[in-house]
């Protein structure tokens, strides 16, 4: 049994931990071929993915000695730390020093990242050349770091981790709900999609959370409900109860908000985790929860799809109530925004609307013009794709004035109906 099943998911940087694992535990093994140790590796992301727990298999794994430095001491009395720490590591030999939250040694900015904490680091990393010391560091960013530091031969190795996605997600749901008593009823995988794009802690909080509903409510096991309230209170804002607004203004809020999901399920299925009509804090609405999407991957039509069920929620009260949406405000400038990308970044609408970085008055008035061509083109689209698919969009809006919240089974459910 390797320390690194202690890691769910992240198969593919748990191989490249082990494999330089090996060579830390083997060097001997590896000289035979003039292969040389590698000094050190980062690991770096967002808080709460499991960093230090991927640092402290690796020790567990080599069997090295570990000595670990972290930012607990004023500035400038770290700097001696690092060098004595340093000098215990090379005198024990075999030896792993560990800096943790690397990032946080100095209070300096990607403006001003020579700060004497991080030269003091590079030295001692040098002044390892020649020893059996390597070194693991964990942070939360790097734009901070020199540069110097992060080259090879110093950090040859700098690797990011993300939060969990698809069958990662779902594997890390699912150990979390093996630690606690829930009921088969549980779809770890649904829950796992409303998650998507959150760290590990976040989902084993939700976990816990739903544990804490269970106990409360003199309940021994777990069920899916305690897990979706959860996820709507720590994850979504949601509150525990709902105003009474009266039934035409719920009514209204699901139009509004079954109009983004229809949308997005007709121009991509299964596209939408959830949607409810419970508030987020201090908002007059509901809410729909996408799939996340890769910001630097997005093709045009991809950006044209999220400018539809941006205009959704808008074109649906229209297309029931034959009347202006009034809550739409936040929605637009969130469509405008993606057109804008399309009509000036990706100059999708022709050159003539690319500002670069000069622009006119009758540039920017031509773009902005541009803009508002497109966006009411789309809308024309969308409200054209709600009027004939009026039963899907009104099955949708009952079911949310019924259930008040509906995960993407409810909506395969409900499609499958009107299919059949």
């Amino acid at each position: 049994m390797s320390s690194f099943d202690k890691v769910i998911g992240y198969e593919d940087i748990k191989a490249e931990l082990i494999r330089i694992c090996d060579v830390v535990k083997n060097p001997e093994k590896y000289a035979r071929l003039g292969v040389k140790m590698p000094k050190g590796i980062m690991l770096w992301g967002d808080p709460g993915l499991g960093k230090s727990l991927m640092a402290q298999c690796f020790i567990e794994e080599s069997g090295c000695k570990p000595f670990i430095i972290r930012k607990d001491k004023p500035d400038g009395e770290l700097v001696n730390v690092i060098r004595e720490v340093f000098d215990k590591a090379k005198a024990q030999g075999r030896a792993i020093v560990v800096l943790d939250d690397l990032d946080k040694f100095a209070n300096e900015d990607n403006q001003h990242p020579d700060a004497e904490e991080y030269v003091a680091v590079q030295a001692c990393i040098d002044s390892c050349k020649d020893s059996d010391v390597f070194v693991f560091a964990t942070a939360n960013d790097t734009c901070c770091l020199p540069e110097s530091l992060l080259r090879s031969g110093r950090f040859g190795k700098v690797i990011e981790l993300k939060c969990p996605k698809g069958e990662d997600a779902v594997k890390v749901m699912k150990y979390y709900l093996s630690q606690k008593k829930s009921m088969e009823e549980v779809d770890a995988v649904a829950i796992a999609g409303i998650l998507e794009g959150r760290s590990c802690a976040d989902l084993e909080m939700v976990v816990n959370e739903a544990g804490i509903y269970a106990v409360f409510d003199g309940r021994d096991t777990i069920t899916q409900q305690d897990m979706l309230r959860a996820c709507m209170r720590l994850v979504f804002e949601g509150p525990e109860h709902i105003a009474d607004e009266g039934v035409e203004y719920s009514k209204n809020i699901a139009v509004h908000e079954a109009g983004h999901a229809v949308v997005s399920e007709l121009l991509s299925p299964g596209s939408v985790n959830l949607v409810s009509i419970r508030r987020y804090t201090g908002s007059i609405g509901g809410f729909v929860s996408y799939h996340n999407t890769n910001e630097y991957a997005k093709t045009a039509g991809a950006l044209e799809q999220e400018a539809m069920r941006g205009l959704g929620g808008k074109a649906a009260i229209e297309v029931v109530y034959g009347q202006v949406c009034v809550g739409s405000s936040d929605d637009m400038k969130g469509v405008f925004k993606v057109v804008d990308k399309l009509v000036d970044d990706n100059t999708a609408c022709g050159f003539e609307t690319f500002t670069y970085s000069c622009s006119s008055e009758w540039l920017l008035a031509n773009r902005n013009q541009v803009i508002a061509k497109e966006v009411n083109r789309y809308y024309k689209k969308t409200k054209r794709m709600l009027a004939e698919n009026r039963a899907f969009l009104d099955k949708m809006a009952a079911a949310l004035m019924e259930k008040k919240t509906l995960l993407q089974k409810d909506i395969r459910e409900i499609r499958a109906t009107i299919m059949n």
